[in-house]
């Protein structure tokens, strides 16, 4: 990878953008009644994700940093969770669900190794 100028350089934010994409497109087949159930509260997680890694990358201190990543993190966890009982309760289809759960695994171990890369230095 290059040269990181901006949040946006960062693969973990660019797929973190994806998998709130793919949420986002999900949530609009749930049932009208989840409007500010479940789907209020995926879009919230998954958009909560790439939010923190800007805001983190933007600080002027690496403790701030890894303090906004721990949060996007623990949304990245919310997202799975939230995807899973989507699926169990028939509101997304099998298989949307586990590329939506592979995405959120792959963000989750790319924002772990960030946070082990900080915390190194």
């Amino acid at each position: 990878m290059g040269v990181i100028k901006s949040y946006r350089d960062l693969e973990v934010w660019q797929k973190a953008m994806r998998l709130a994409e793919v949420c986002y497109k999900a949530t609009e087949e749930f049932p009208k009644r989840e409007i500010f159930g479940l789907a209020s509260q995926l879009r919230r997680a998954a958009v909560s994700i790439p939010s923190n890694i800007a805001e983190g990358n933007s600080r002027t201190s690496r403790p701030a940093y890894l303090n906004h990543l721990s949060i996007a993190l623990g949304s990245q966890s919310e997202v799975e969770t939230q995807v899973e009982l989507a699926s169990r309760l028939n509101m997304i289809p099998p298989d949307r669900a586990q590329e939506m759960l592979a995405l959120a695994g792959q963000v989750g171990r790319m924002l772990h190794a960030l946070i082990a890369s900080l915390e190194r230095k």
